[in-house]
């Protein structure tokens, strides 16, 4: 290995990938991961770094631009993935890693990633790396808060009705988001009953018990992806 050649691969060792989403966020450094709340994070708590790689959807930016921040946006093309919006930056950087991350991981395949978080994303990406379009909606945090007055029960049966405005407010909330994805990943399998579901997010544990497909589940998809995309355009 050449002297470039050993700079290049510390350099590339050294570097920090930053998710910023509107509830946690996480970064990783050296092959390890860590989260904290978005809104108790802080800069310093970074390690010192040769380069930092930022993917950011909260409603602000927190990191002080410099020389070595990189902030992430979608583009047209990944490799032989294809984003299929208009103006291919508009799509959340965050969707967009997560779709890389899973399109290295399943080269050549049809696959949905499907994030459950503040708000649920879902993206399908056909077996030719075209991206067909997603969903998003609120959340089951951000749903149910839509009116305080209701109080929330867990560990409800959503097959059974509610025989109180507690129960009828927490079954209907949570079959309300489980519905809407299993009814749309049936639609997919349909036609393609082959495609591979990739889940992550926070929010998955509450309602993954009521999915009627399965799914591989990955919790820092996000950050696998940044990391591939830095290693491939930096």
């Amino acid at each position: 290995m050449t002297i470039s050649n050993k700079k290049l691969a510390s350099s590339m060792n050294d570097r920090v990938f930053l998710d910023i989403g509107n509830t946690n966020t996480k970064w990783k450094y050296k092959a390890s991961y860590y989260e904290t709340p978005s809104l108790n994070f802080s800069e310093v708590e970074l390690p010192y770094s040769s380069e930092i790689w930022v993917s950011n959807v909260s409603s602000k930016l927190i990191l002080n631009k410099g020389n070595n921040l990189h902030i992430v946006h979608s583009q047209a093309s990944y490799k032989g993935l294809i984003n299929s919006y208009k103006n291919p930056e508009s799509l959340g950087s965050d969707r967009w890693l997560a779709m890389i991350a899973a399109f290295e991981n399943n080269p050549q395949k049809a696959f949905i990633v499907l994030d459950i978080g503040t708000a649920i994303t879902f993206d399908y990406v056909n077996n030719i790396g075209s991206h067909q379009g997603g969903l998003i909606f609120p959340g089951l945090v951000k749903i149910r808060n839509t009116f305080d007055q209701f109080q929330i029960t867990k560990g409800v049966d959503i097959d059974e009705l509610g025989q109180s405005t507690k129960e009828a407010w927490s079954k209907g909330t949570l079959s309300l988001i489980v519905t809407t994805i299993n009814e749309k990943i049936r639609a997919i399998k349909q036609f393609d009953p082959q495609v591979k579901i990739f889940a992550t997010g926070g929010g998955l544990s509450e309602i993954e018990k009521y999915f009627d497909f399965t799914y591989s589940f990955h919790k820092n998809l996000v950050l696998d992806g940044l990391e591939l995309f830095a290693n491939n355009v930096g």
